[in-house]
């Protein structure tokens, strides 16, 4: 491709705060799949009440894709899950939508579809107080859950 790319690297000089949202590769993501049988994945984005899945959302869905071939028996659930902003009804809906996004694109990429449900817990089940825009972020996030 043509165009313009900057290259940053970021050195902390302090250890890491492992409440950072990361990025997971597929390596990771089948290590806790392994140890807790989920991992929790903050790269799908979807704008603002919506179910569409951003392009920024590639590099995950990506790993996600590669660490399903990489283990041709693994059957996962794909599970949405929102922050408290908006009413109950309204955020189990939206994580549904967004559940079946997420199950689409990858059957789109080539996953077998009887390899993959989908579930949208919506706010009812935080990883993290709603109390702050921090936990917030942390509260919206795509699981996949080894069934």
């Amino acid at each position: 491709e043509v165009g313009n790319y900057a290259f940053v690297r970021v050195v902390e000089s302090q250890a890491m705060d492992s409440d950072k949202i990361v990025f997971v590769d597929a390596t990771a993501m089948a290590r806790s799949l392994e140890g807790s049988g989920r991992v929790a994945l903050y790269g799908i984005l979807f704008a603002t009440d919506k179910a569409d899945i951003q392009p920024a959302s590639r590099p995950t869905l990506d790993e996600m894709v590669k660490l399903m071939r990489n283990q041709p028996q693994l059957k996962l659930q794909v599970v949405g899950h929102t922050d408290n902003q908006g009413g109950e009804a309204h955020n189990k809906d939206l994580s549904q939508r967004r559940s079946v996004a997420v199950v689409a694109a990858l059957v789109q990429a080539g996953v077998d579809p009887r390899r993959l449900t989908h579930r949208g817990a919506g706010l009812a089940e935080p990883v993290a107080p709603n109390d702050s825009d921090a936990g917030r972020a942390k509260n919206r996030r795509v699981e996949l859950v080894k069934q």
